[in-house]
């Protein structure tokens, strides 16, 4: 497929980087259309070195093949990462006074908007118009997120993150292979208290489970999605999706059986933790009376992941995760189809983490696996084309 990405000149263009990966990595070519003001914020070599291709910015440049319209009328997907509040008025009433005003208009490709600039802007009633009119005509927005902005200041208006931004964008020309399935997915890290301050847990972020769940409803699921503590700014908001949050991996069983017994596909995704303190504090644990020394007993969390399957019902398939430190595929693999046939699942999605891989990172490598412990797919690349891969085998 043929992308257009263009880049308008904002502080987040430096995140258009990501987008253009993410589609390059998802297999597509990828053509970059930047404003003179967007090259101020990002070199021109990065981004042809990312997409493979030329940047282009000019009107007048390829007059020969007539590139003004040509790009735009060659286009499968046109995508503006980020779109400032002049770039989405420009395009909301007609203004072609660039190469990227020109191939929008040429164009008659499903276009994505990624909105970015500061919340005054973003609230003014000009910008609210226009996002209106956009809408109104069938653009696709993604974001603007909250969350930290240009300098000291915070609120709606940030450009959402490049994987969410490409997996929007490819599912407004994808597949709608899971229209009217009803999914359970379940992403993040499950903590459990040692007083009030502290906890027991471990590093997910929750992207890959929250990918999952973008990438079903964006193939026409209802997705229920329980969190457990994910990273800031991972949360999604989009149509499809019931979000449901809760701490301890008590909560998250409770929550998960709830869910479950509405659901025809259940991903367990989240990173469960496998003990919990036997005693929980009261007050905050302070060194000055604990000593030099503090002892914790902690005990086995249920089986969340078995219980699922034990209770599941005709024509439910339940699909679990396994995250593991050993890095020989071999060995791997062995502890893969070790953990499917224990727990009983229909699949089992396996990939190494360890101290800079997997977990907390854009980027995934997995080997799914059937419950018998065949090899269905291998994936690796952003987690939000990892999903895909997933679920391409399980719409089959």
């Amino acid at each position: 497929m043929k992308v257009v990405v263009g880049v308008s000149g904002g502080i987040a263009a430096y995140k258009a980087v990501g987008v253009v990966r993410g589609f390059v990595l998802a297999g597509h070519d990828v053509h970059v259309v930047a404003t003179e003001a967007a090259l101020r914020f990002v070199g021109r070599p990065t981004l042809e070195a990312i997409s493979r291709n030329p940047v282009h910015t000019e009107l007048f440049e390829g007059v020969a093949e007539v590139r003004h319209v040509a790009l735009g009328q060659s286009a499968d997907l046109i995508v503006v990462a980020p779109a400032t509040a002049n770039t989405l008025a420009k395009i909301a009433h007609g203004f072609a006074d660039d190469l990227l005003g020109t191939t929008i208009l040429a164009s008659e490709a499903p276009l994505v908007l990624a909105p970015a600039m500061h919340t005054e802007m973003w609230n003014d009633p000009a910008t609210r118009a226009n996002v209106a009119l956009l809408r109104e005509r069938g653009v696709t927005l993604v974001g603007p997120a909250s969350g930290r902005l240009t300098g000291r200041d915070s609120g709606p208006g940030r450009m959402a993150e490049p994987e969410e931004i490409v997996a929007a964008a490819l599912a407004v020309v994808g597949p709608r292979d899971f229209a009217g399935r009803r999914v359970l997915v379940t992403a993040g890290g499950t903590r459990e208290p040692i007083d009030p301050v502290r906890f027991v847990g471990n590093r997910s972020s929750g992207r890959q489970g929250v990918a999952l769940a973008r990438a079903a409803a964006a193939r026409g699921a209802q997705v229920h999605l329980i969190v457990a503590n994910l990273d800031d700014g991972v949360a999604p908001a989009d149509a499809g999706i019931t979000l449901e949050h809760v701490d301890t991996a008590a909560e998250l069983e409770a929550a998960a059986g709830r869910a479950a017994a509405e659901a025809d596909l259940v991903i367990m995704a989240a990173a469960v933790a496998d003990y919990r303190p036997d005693e929980v504090a009261a007050g905050k644990i302070k060194k000055e009376t604990q000593g030099d020394t503090l002892e914790l007993r902690l005990v086995k969390n249920p089986d969340i992941l078995r219980g699922l399957v034990d209770a599941r019902r005709e024509g439910q398939t339940v699909v679990g995760f396994a995250a593991e430190t050993e890095t020989d595929r071999e060995a791997l693999l062995e502890l893969a189809r070790a953990k499917a046939a224990r727990k009983g699942v229909d699949y089992l999605v396996v990939n190494t983490v360890g101290w800079s891989t997997g977990f907390g990172t854009p980027d995934n490598s997995i080997v799914m696996l059937s419950g018998s412990g065949d090899i269905l797919t291998e994936a690796s690349g952003p987690k939000a084309s990892v999903a895909d891969r997933i679920l391409d085998v399980l719409a089959r």
